[in-house]
């Protein structure tokens, strides 16, 4: 299928999942997660689950990480709907955050992680197939920016639901996840 088929499918399926059911996922997702070793981990790109569309929350996974590495730093993105760019921005307890336009949760302040410093990204989907590629919603921001960071940072997305066969439209332009992980798998790719 293609991005915008699985798109269209995608955002139907998790606005039906229940907040009851989703609180489940969520769980089992953070379970999946903790199987990891992340004592390599110093960088952290991170982002807010926007509820409105029912994303997974990967919150749950920043603040365990949190807890784990108490000396991880965590950077969520600022974006820029002028040219689809989006920048790492270092965050703290007291770092205060505001939702723009599109829903997304974003925190006020300026001083940038480089993109080649990060080790572990947290990347939203929607779905995603066997081959490690994604369906976002579809600005390219993510792909734009996953660019220039590091070949070994990780890229792990998080999914309530399995993989497709194959994306079918993918492109030169459309960067892999490294780990995608569901209620009852990991998947590596």
């Amino acid at each position: 299928m293609t991005k915008d088929q699985l798109r269209a499918i995608y955002k139907t399926k998790r606005v039906s999942i229940s907040e009851t059911e989703k609180l489940k996922l969520d769980d089992l997702l953070l379970i999946q997660f903790q199987s990891f070793d992340f004592t390599e981990i110093r960088n952290l790109f991170a982002y807010w689950p926007i509820e409105e569309h029912s994303e997974p929350n990967v919150e749950l996974m920043a603040r365990y990480l949190r807890f784990m590495l108490p000396e991880i730093q965590i950077a969520y993105p600022q974006t820029n709907s002028s040219d689809f760019s989006m920048q790492a921005i270092l965050t703290n307890e007291d770092t205060e955050f505001k939702t723009n336009n599109w829903g997304i949760t974003e925190p006020i302040g300026n001083v940038a992680i480089p993109n080649g410093q990060l080790d572990l990204i947290f990347i939203p989907l929607l779905a995603f197939d066997q081959n490690g590629y994604r369906v976002g919603f579809g600005k390219g921001y993510y792909d734009r920016y996953l660019v220039d960071c590091k070949p070994e940072a990780i890229k792990m997305g998080f999914s309530y639901f399995e993989p497709v066969s194959q994306i079918t439209d993918t492109n030169q332009f459309d960067v892999p996840l490294n780990y995608c992980i569901t209620p009852q798998h990991i998947y590596e790719f």
